[in-house]
């Protein structure tokens, strides 16, 4: 009990660091991430909270997850739940300063970059589950046969081209993330020692299974 507190404290404190450095790369105002000009767009579209929108976009993807037969974790819920929440959190209270200046904006994107790898590396290294959009990347890698760079390119190019005919912002810092931003999550994850790879997730299945058999079900 103890092991699964910590766990999944540790995985909301990942969680936070995220949708912190998320929410510096949107007031960088030099263009959003891929996903975060879907978020972005809806959010202008509909009148709500990136945040929200976030929340939505992540519970249609992790439901067409289950579909598609990806198993989810407890943390891909919590991904969904908290990222948005702490955004809005984070965006509303205006806890977050803004800089006029091109360099500091930069500055601001890429140290909000490394503060997402360091967020990812703490809600992934407990094992229980990966974000949705990860999830969708590698059940439609599995089907298709395709390359994980290829999947995961269309679903960018998509989910950003829906969200810039819907209002959402792009630019400068949407190349940067859109560039540096698998380099700057290996960097935080080399600091910190962590091997994607080694990590031995529990889904929401295996808890499931284990009840059944515990309780004779």
């Amino acid at each position: 009990m103890k092991d699964i507190l910590f766990r999944l404290i540790k995985a909301t404190i990942g969680l936070f660091l995220f949708a912190l450095g998320i929410v510096m790369t949107i007031n960088a105002n030099l263009g959003v991430a891929p996903w975060d000009v879907f978020h972005q767009g809806l959010s202008n579209t509909f009148g709500i909270t990136m945040g929200r929108a976030s929340i939505i976009v992540g519970l249609f993807i992790i439901t067409l997850d289950i579909i598609l037969g990806q198993s989810i974790g407890w943390a891909s819920i919590m991904n969904i739940l908290l990222i948005g929440s702490f955004m809005d959190l984070l965006m509303l209270n205006n806890l977050v300063p803004t800089f006029s200046g091109f360099f500091p904006n930069i500055i601001m994107i890429l140290l909000g970059i490394l503060i997402e790898g360091y967020g990812c590396w703490m809600y992934i290294s407990v094992g229980l589950g990966a974000g949705p959009r990860d999830g969708l990347m590698v059940v439609l890698t599995r089907k298709t046969g395709k390359s994980v760079r290829l999947v995961k390119s269309l679903l960018e190019v998509i989910a950003t081209l829906i969200g810039y005919l819907l209002g959402g912002s792009i630019g400068i810092g949407t190349l940067i993330m859109a560039l540096l931003g698998g380099q700057i999550f290996q960097f935080a994850f080399k600091t910190v020692k962590f091997d994607v790879g080694s990590v031995k997730a529990r889904f929401i299945s295996d808890d499931i299974k284990y009840l059944k058999e515990k309780f004779n079900l």
